[in-house]
């Protein structure tokens, strides 16, 4: 499975992507999304939305993984990094992907085993797992390891669901406003 994981930001969107193949992960790329702090809103969701449909077109993940918003203090900065959520979601979606989202608690606990490690600890352990020859900037870093976090999740998740009776996650998709098997 290819993974393609996202950290979302209206200023930094970082991006991830591995391949996963039973507990093996192999690094394909990542990067930053660099959003210019000067244009208007619709503008800056437009770079994120061109840009994470171009990373689609390019590596041809199988799946994605998005990082949740959490309520902090300011509703405004939540409003914003949603609204790039959003249109980060809205790529994949145009892709036919599947989203699966995270919270920064369950990619840290994940990837470091500890849900309120520090970023350079993350970034650590990411260099480590996908045996980086150096250490990934911040935002690459916490996009892989959202991908991470899935490829250790996400088949556990699907063998549960199975196990209940429940459909599938994977055969799921959205389209035309319904939801088909």
């Amino acid at each position: 499975m290819r993974i393609l994981g996202i950290d979302p930001g209206l200023r930094r969107t970082g991006f991830g992507v591995i391949d996963a193949q039973g507990s093996h992960l192999q690094y394909v790329t990542s990067g930053t999304i660099v959003v210019p702090a000067d244009e208007p809103l619709a503008q800056r969701l437009k770079v994120i939305l061109d840009n994470v449909r171009e990373i689609v077109r390019e590596t041809s993940p199988t799946v994605s993984a998005l990082e949740k918003v959490f309520v902090n203090t300011n509703p405004t900065s939540t409003l914003l990094l949603g609204q790039a959520r959003g249109a980060a979601m809205c790529a994949l979606a145009d892709h036919g992907l599947l989203v699966h989202e995270y919270t920064a608690l369950q990619i840290k606990k994940s990837v470091v085993g500890n849900g309120h490690a520090a970023k350079e600890q993350v970034q650590a352990m990411v260099q480590h797992l996908l045996q980086l020859n150096g250490l990934p900037a911040a935002d690459s870093a916490d996009a892989l390891a959202c991908a991470i976090c899935h490829a250790h999740i996400g088949p556990m998740a699907d063998r549960l669901t199975q196990a209940a009776g429940l459909p599938s996650r994977r055969g799921l998709r959205l389209r035309a406003g319904r939801l088909t098997g």
